[in-house]
């Protein structure tokens, strides 16, 4: 039974009324949308096909949300349904570009396109509401820029919320050693040593969650912060966590997909990070208490796979470095305690041929920043919020320079082990963490 929800609801009258022609659905897959012209299309026929194979006797919908798409993204999706003329399903659109077409039964597909910023976590918030009308048992969400996406994603996400009773299901890939930067810097050791969990790719794109995790997202009222856009994939995990739902993660074998365009990197940057630092001070009592991580159960079948190679240069990552600390240092000096700091600054002195950041000193780094944000969240002294989270990008690509001449010679597994040792120091100095977070100075 769904739970109440008195809400305004932000579907148009005419999308609430072709969702009430569905009635019900079992399964629903969203996509959410933006400039995707190159990859929308493999992306609908693989879902369609791991719905069909799949859950055959499941009645299934799929989402498209767009956020207003300037390229051919949409015309796309509407040429994508002539391959399904013979079969009989239902397609309920935005009312702002009605159309309505056959194409498969039991699956249904919905095409929702809005007014305003575009924003990932806008578009995920029509499939939320979508999905909680239709009380439909398992959510599944996909990114539109996938090249490797398969029929077998679709039972892997879906899967473990059908038929394992899990909630939340995280996709686990093999990827290139440079590729997810910075989940692999931060956001993965991060929340792996906050919340306890091992959870590889915390924002991979591609999740499946249950109708109980759904409700639990429904009652949240976060439209009008980060999670609006890039923060979404961060905030769905974190909630998870900290509530204790039953959450694993799939394999799902390599990730291609587009390149993100350069220019996206800030605003993605600054607004996971403002997203996990609400977090971590929203639950703060919950991962006080959680000592270490452990293993969280894996499906699917692990086979050796080879990653599209991703391309970093140390050379630019180093003088994006050195620019940032004569634009920020003067916020590092303001964020960092001072033997902190000192430690910054030697690595700031360093020439190409002996530069390295260590490892040790970017956790006190990313400790020292969720401090502040804990202590200045409502005054910030003069600086705004998205200042002082932009001055943490030189320090990540800083960072990951380092990483990339430490690693420039190793396998991706070897790598991987980096990684590893990276999250470990994150779990060894948590305790400081704890022990600064009531502190007054």
């Amino acid at each position: 039974m769904r739970k109440n929800n008195n809400k305004k609801l932000i579907l148009t009258p005419k999308t609430v009324g072709e969702v009430e022609k569905v009635k019900k659905a079992d399964i629903l897959v969203g996509i959410p949308s933006y400039n995707n012209e190159d990859t929308i299309g493999h992306v609908l026929k693989a879902v369609r096909h791991g719905l069909t194979k799949h859950f055959p006797k499941l009645k299934s919908i799929i989402v498209n949300s767009d956020c207003g798409s300037t390229d051919n993204t949409r015309k796309l999706v509407r040429n994508n349904l002539d391959d399904y003329k013979e079969l009989d399903s239902i397609l309920v659109a935005h009312e702002m570009h009605p159309y309505m077409r056959s194409l498969h039964t039991p699956i249904s597909e919905m095409v929702t396109t809005f007014r305003g910023t575009p924003g990932k976590g806008k578009a995920f918030r029509r499939i939320f509401e979508i999905a909680h009308e239709l009380k439909v048992k398992a959510v599944v969400v996909v990114d539109s820029d996938l090249r490797s996406i398969t029929p077998e994603w679709i039972q892997l996400l879906g899967g473990p919320i059908l038929f394992k009773d899990f909630d939340y299901v995280t996709p686990l890939y093999t990827r290139h050693k440079y590729d997810g930067t910075i989940t692999n810097s931060i956001i993965y050791p991060l929340t792996r040593a906050i919340y306890g969990k091992k959870i590889r790719q915390p924002i991979g794109g591609e999740f499946g969650f249950s109708a109980n995790l759904l409700n639990h997202y429904m009652e949240k009222e976060i439209w009008d912060t980060d999670v609006a856009y890039y923060g979404i994939d961060i905030w769905m995990t974190s909630v998870a966590l900290a509530n204790d739902f039953k959450i694993c993660q799939s394999f799902l074998g390599a990730k291609i997909h587009n390149p993100k365009n350069v220019a996206t990197l800030a605003p993605m940057f600054t607004q996971v990070m403002g997203t996990i630092f609400s977090l971590i001070e929203e639950n703060h009592e919950v991962w006080k208490a959680v000592k270490g991580s452990e293993d969280i159960p894996t499906l699917g079948f692990q086979a050796s796979v080879i990653p599209e190679e991703a391309q970093q240069d140390f050379n630019e990552l180093y003088n994006r470095f050195q620019r940032g600390a004569q634009k920020f240092n003067c916020i590092w000096q303001e964020v960092l305690k001072q033997e902190i700091h000192q430690e910054l600054e030697k690595v700031i002195s360093l020439e190409k041929k002996s530069y390295s950041f260590p490892a040790e000193l970017w956790v006190k780094i990313i400790f020292g920043y969720i401090l502040f944000y804990h202590r200045f969240k409502h005054t910030f002294m003069e600086m705004s919020l998205p200042l002082v989270l932009e001055s943490m990008i030189p320090l990540y690509f800083g960072f990951i320079a380092s990483f990339v001449s430490q690693t420039k010679d190793m396998a991706n597994q070897e790598a991987e082990d980096v990684i590893e040792d990276l999250c470990l120091e994150f779990e060894k100095q948590k305790p400081y963490l704890i022990e600064n977070w009531d502190k007054r100075e």
